[in-house]
């Protein structure tokens, strides 16, 4: 994905549209939002937002986390927004080392968000979601064909279940990178030896989520023939008759930040606020399937039985997974043979 191919779009009243002239920028009532393409809330949220700051905000999206990350650590200083969210734990560490964002500490993080806040850093980053990522299963068809499904991440490179898996590249998928994360932590010795099994096992292995859970997941839109797929905790709300092997997860945090050099940093600031919001907080599951980091925002119905948070999650400190991910990276590739 091209850095800054940006795709925009009116998702509502307070958001205009994409525009090339420098002074969409410019402060003043508008404030200008990078983000990734699976960005999504209603129009009802920015609204809201014009409502309570008198600003427009302009979304531009730009690719996953790992080209939104690469994006501004690219650009410090030179940003082409005011504010960027979506940057996720296994990117983070990246942009705050680059200077390429702005310290801010929200007031409204105290209810929340500052559990998950980047360690060792100077709140360059806020935490807005939190979307564990695990494998997803499709009861339904392992009922239909009479069989056990799998307890753990583990039991994937079993003869019985190959050719089941839809997996996602490290190195062109954030997911993909969480659940590369999960076996390195689970086995820091023997991780590579797994995905040789897995590669054995006739584990597909694709570049996306989009491809692997629309596509290849047998409970996913195209019905395919894959009923273990990886993807989050949070899934199985949107897709009844799933569920998440959570004992494979791993916790992703998703972040907001002002971009240093930023021309709206106040309109920014407010921004970051407004993300911690119960107006935001409170619309993230129903719009991007991902869990709030604020007490006490509720959950739609239905998801404590479906999709209940994971008790206990895989963490590695984003410095660690920067300083390791090139080395883990080639030695993923040379176990799996790309």
């Amino acid at each position: 994905m091209a850095a800054m191919a940006a795709v925009c779009g009116l998702l509502g009243a307070g958001l205009t549209a994409c525009g090339d002239d420098d002074s969409s920028a410019a402060g003043g009532s508008e404030v200008v939002m990078l983000t990734h393409d699976s960005f999504e809330l209603p129009e009802s949220v920015y609204e809201a937002f014009t409502e309570e700051t008198g600003l427009t905000l302009k979304v531009i999206k730009s690719g996953d986390a790992g080209a939104l990350a690469s994006t501004i650590s690219l650009t410090p200083g030179k940003p082409k927004a005011d504010v960027v969210f979506g940057i996720d734990n296994t990117f983070a560490s990246r942009p705050i080392e680059n200077g390429a964002l702005e310290p801010y500490k929200s007031p409204a993080a105290v209810d929340g968000a500052s559990a998950y806040a980047v360690a060792d850093s100077n709140n360059e980053l806020t935490a807005v979601t939190r979307g564990d990522v695990c494998l997803n299963l499709d009861d339904s068809w392992f009922e239909k064909h009479d069989m056990t499904p799998p307890k753990s991440f583990r039991d994937l490179t079993d003869a019985k279940y190959a050719n089941l898996s839809a997996l996602l590249d490290p190195g062109t998928s954030s997911p993909g990178m969480a659940f590369l994360l999960t076996t390195v932590n689970a086995d820091p010795r023997g991780w590579q030896e797994y995905w040789k099994k897995m590669v054995a096992n006739k584990a597909t292995i694709v570049s996306g989520w989009e491809i692997a859970y629309n596509q290849l997941f047998s409970a996913g839109e195209g019905r395919g023939q894959k009923p273990i797929v990886l993807s989050y905790a949070s899934s199985p709300a949107a897709t009844p008759g799933t569920s998440a092997l959570l004992d494979s997860c791993f916790g992703q945090v998703e972040y907001v930040g002002i971009l240093k050099g930023a021309k709206n940093v106040e309109g920014a600031r407010k921004v970051v606020d407004f993300m911690l919001s119960q107006t935001v907080q409170r619309e993230l599951p129903s719009s991007m399937y991902v869990y709030p980091v604020q007490k006490g925002t509720p959950l739609p119905d239905g998801w404590q039985q479906r999709a209940p948070v994971p008790a206990w999650t895989i963490k590695i400190p984003p410095a660690v997974i920067a300083k390791n991910r090139e080395q883990w990276l080639q030695q993923w590739r040379d176990a799996v043979g790309r």
